[in-house]
């Protein structure tokens, strides 16, 4: 595995630029599981609107985004968002996703694990979930090593890209075995 120096970047120091031409690079790579992005990031202006729809929403606490970024090019390489906050039950959503090129190198792993220490220490979440499409078993590793447990299979809950009902597999984690195993990645 060639290792990659990157760093891990907030909200406020991306550009749309950048973000843009992060989901442009990998628009068939991420079509089917990031719809929604992709349907309000398709050009440069329309991007703009979301990182500043995004940048609201972050203000009132209602998201959050992370990114990677290549510190050798500058480039962002990832994307990892804390959504579907609900401070009744104090639980949230990760989703995520990495450029093409850098799949398998640890950096969304490491996204993970940072942004885990944000939403349990931070946040307060008593419970962080992943919802993934059956097949994208890099999705669903992810989450075994953070030792999220698969906690059932969702019927049609998600629609993809492509406009088709897909089902989704629920992971969920919850703080108090976040701070068991805390430290150990499987």
């Amino acid at each position: 595995m060639d290792l990659i120096n990157w760093k891990i970047e907030r909200i406020e120091n991306i550009l749309p630029e950048e973000f843009y031409k992060l989901i442009d690079k990998n628009k068939k790579h991420i079509e089917k599981t990031f719809p929604v992005t992709l349907s309000h990031c398709l050009d440069l202006e329309s991007t703009q609107k979301f990182i500043a729809f995004s940048l609201d929403k972050e203000k009132n606490k209602e998201g959050y985004h992370f990114y990677a970024r290549n510190i050798e090019t500058g480039d962002l390489i990832g994307y990892l968002c804390v959504k579907s906050i609900n401070n009744r039950t104090l639980k949230c959503e990760l989703g995520y996703f990495i450029d093409e090129n850098f799949q398998g190198k640890g950096i969304i792993s490491g996204l993970v694990s940072y942004t885990l220490d944000f939403c349990f220490n931070e946040l307060l979440m008593n419970k962080v979930f992943i919802c993934t499409s059956e097949v994208n078993l890099a999705s669903q590793r992810i989450a075994l090593k953070h030792n999220f447990q698969q906690e059932g299979i969702l019927r049609d809950e998600f629609i993809d890209g492509n406009g088709i009902f897909e089902n989704v597999v629920y992971f969920g984690l919850l703080k108090s075995d976040y701070n068991l195993h805390k430290g150990t990645i499987s």
